[in-house]
């Protein structure tokens, strides 16, 4: 004949099972909320000659800093969608903006719908400028680390050189920086004046590895490190592991290690 319980005893066991239903409920509205919380973000912004600028705000709670991500050509900010969130999960919030010099690589290009003026790549400069004035009011003191790919990874130099870059820019970021404007020593005289830590990386090819050594060379930095990968590709599509499958992984961890070494 099976033994029954005492009553008491059957309350607490049905207590025991039910608490981590509730347990498992909470943590699903936590989440939720999380995910709320970190969901991107349309912006608008306006570059010093009136052109409107598209991005996406991808934020993060108590973010170690503001990471500025800029496309390659042919792009868009899309060039981040896998990028982006990974980098919330590290801690950081980012903006990637439409620059006005793209294309629909990876995904439809706004800033390029309505712009019917210059398309060289020196003339998407405003377009960064125009970002970095809207992250120093947005990142409210924290560190805003500059992020460029290919063309932009240039671009990048120019603006840490500025006067508007100066106390608040933190680190650069340049993946396939070369001197891709027609004055062929404008990147490296840029960089002469860029003190902040400074990481590059580029394709497995000679070529981009010793553009982005000249550039990383002219710097002041006393931070300054040149990630040459096992398997990279052109630009920051080297982090996407649809696009460089065979070195994605070992190309994030150097670029996360640069990142919480100049925003622990």
């Amino acid at each position: 004949m099976r033994r029954l319980l005492p009553i008491t005893a059957l309350v607490a066991l049905a207590a025991c099972h039910s608490q981590p239903k509730i347990d498992n409920a909470d943590a699903l509205i936590n989440e939720s909320a999380a995910v709320k919380d970190h969901a991107p973000e349309a912006v608008t912004l306006t570059a010093p000659d009136g052109v409107t600028v598209y991005g996406t705000y991808y934020p993060a709670s108590n973010a170690r800093a503001l990471i500025l991500l800029f496309h390659q050509a042919g792009s868009s900010k899309d060039e981040y969608v896998s990028i982006a969130p990974q980098l919330q999960r590290a801690g950081f919030a980012a903006l990637a903006i439409d620059q006005r010099v793209g294309g629909g690589l990876y995904g439809n290009n706004q800033t390029m719908a309505g712009y019917k003026g210059k398309t060289d790549y020196l003339g998407a400069l405003p377009d960064l400028e125009a970002a970095l004035a809207w992250a120093k009011d947005k990142a409210q003191g924290k560190p805003i680390l500059l992020w460029g790919s290919s063309y932009s990874a240039s671009l990048v130099f120019l603006v840490a050189a500025s006067k508007s870059a100066q106390d608040s820019v933190k680190g650069v970021l340049a993946f396939s920086p070369g001197e891709y404007f027609e004055d062929k020593k404008m990147v490296e005289n840029a960089a002469a004046k860029v003190m902040v830590p400074v990481f590059v990386t580029s394709a497995n090819t000679l070529q981009e590895e010793q553009e982005a050594k000249a550039i990383l060379s002219a710097t002041k930095s006393t931070d300054r490190q040149q990630f040459i990968p096992k398997a990279g590709v052109h630009g920051s599509s080297t982090l996407i592991a649809a696009k460089n499958p065979g070195g994605a992984d070992d190309n994030w961890q150097a670029v996360l290690a640069f990142l919480k070494r100049v925003a622990p």
